[in-house]
């Protein structure tokens, strides 16, 4: 682990709670991915695997974790009434 890792989690975890708290609540739409598979949204996957895994790992697993949201979020629109589903990652 490198010196600044330590540091860069707890930033991103508490920049996530900020989003959670005050943004999230406001965009008037929720994940996805969570919808369609039940869980965790991919908000709270994210800050959770930060005091799991490496930088490097997380960056990879968000990656996948996002791509997964915007296929889950392709199927929510085709499967929905004409309604547009927005992913949780934009742009991709």
């Amino acid at each position: 682990m490198t010196s600044f890792e330590p540091l860069a989690k707890t930033m991103a975890i508490n920049s996530i709670s900020v989003y959670q708290n005050y943004l999230s609540p406001l965009k008037g739409f929720s994940c996805p991915h969570r919808q369609l598979h039940g869980g965790e949204s991919c908000s709270t996957y994210i800050k959770r695997i930060l005091s799991e895994q490496s930088l490097t790992q997380v960056v990879k697993s968000s990656q996948k974790r996002f791509q997964d949201c915007a296929l889950a979020s392709q199927t929510l629109t085709k499967n929905s009434s004409g309604c547009i589903v927005i992913p949780c990652c934009i742009p991709l």
